[in-house]
């Protein structure tokens, strides 16, 4: 799907240093799935300190199994 933007050269050249991707495209993509990813993780804070765990629950036993 072409699409024309608007994107800032400087943020664009800049982000495109930083990353060491060599297309704007790619520096583009990678930036998308760099935010929906934050974003994603940004939507779990609400729930720290919300769920009981299990106090009898031994998560090194299961890391002993063979």
């Amino acid at each position: 799907m072409a699409t024309n933007l608007a994107i800032d050269d400087k943020l664009l050249t800049e982000a495109q240093k930083i990353s060491g991707l060599k297309t704007k495209k790619d520096t583009v993509n990678t930036a998308l799935r760099e935010f929906i990813l934050k974003r994603k993780q940004e939507e779990i804070l609400p729930l720290f300190g919300t769920i009981d765990y299990d106090e009898d629950y031994d998560y090194k036993a299961l890391r002993n199994r063979k």
